[in-house]
């Protein structure tokens, strides 16, 4: 999102030394007392009333969920046009639900509600709302019971659906405006970090004035690409130093 052009403030939920995937992983979720003072910091630089988007993804203890959820509804009520992304990072096929139940209920009970754009993945959509993913049926459906607001916009990603095209998989958007299947190549290759930068690269589109279809078309792409380049160079995770990656970043909105 800063290589794109925005402003951010970013306020880290933890500080890790690596993601969780390696043999080792040292730091450990911020402590309350310790979060809680940096979220007073942005009220007192008046972020919430500043800020046009609050994005939220990995949580890693239950006190942070909570809190997490308090400074969003309070930013909302005192900022009507900003829009609230959340990202409900808590599982995947494969490894599964990654982070305790009680915090992927506080994202299922308290911050989806009030998310204006939510981005799950077909297993994290499936835990939040008790409904497997093979259809687009089975999309709507799952939307119906996420208790997202009406106006609210469902990004599923990652999503292969029965009739999903060979060697395809695709974001399906669905909002009040209807729903939009977005394909793209399948890639065989699946690293950490892949969500959360789509996420970012979202925001990104929508901060620099792409139409949400747009942003989420513009964020597969460019989240091929770093991964295309990670594979090339042999890393364990999304790398975000090739420059053409860093070129379409900074053009994103320009035409």
């Amino acid at each position: 999102m800063q290589a794109a052009g925005l402003e951010v403030a970013a306020i880290p939920t933890v500080v890790f030394s690596n993601t969780p995937d390696y043999p080792t992983l040292r730091g450990r979720t911020l402590p309350p007392e310790f979060f809680s003072d940096l979220l007073q910091g942005a009220r007192e630089r008046g972020l919430p009333e500043r800020a046009d988007y609050i994005l939220t993804g990995y949580i890693g203890s239950l006190d942070v969920a909570e809190m997490v959820a308090d400074f969003v509804a309070e930013a909302k009520a005192a900022n009507p046009r900003l829009r609230y992304i959340c990202d409900p990072v808590m599982g995947d096929t494969g490894p599964g639900l990654y982070v305790p139940e009680a915090i992927a209920g506080v994202m299922r009970d308290r911050l989806l509600p009030m998310a204006d754009i939510a981005t799950p993945n077909p297993f994290e959509l499936a835990w939040l709302t008790g409904q497997q993913i093979h259809t687009l049926a089975d999309l709507q459906a799952a939307r119906e019971a996420l208790h997202i607001a009406p106006e609210a916009h469902l990004i599923a990603t990652g999503c292969i659906l029965d009739d999903t095209g060979p060697g395809r998989l695709e974001t399906v958007l669905l909002g009040p405006e209807g729903l939009s299947r977005h394909p793209t190549k399948r890639l065989p290759i699946a690293l950490p970090g892949t969500g959360d930068l789509f996420a970012g690269l979202v925001v990104a589109g929508i901060g620099r004035g792409l139409a949400l279809p747009r942003a989420i078309e513009t964020a597969q792409t460019l989240t091929a690409r770093a991964l295309s380049h990670a594979e090339a160079l042999g890393a364990g995770e999304v790398v975000l130093s090739e420059p053409e990656f860093r070129r379409a970043l900074l053009s994103l909105g320009s035409g």
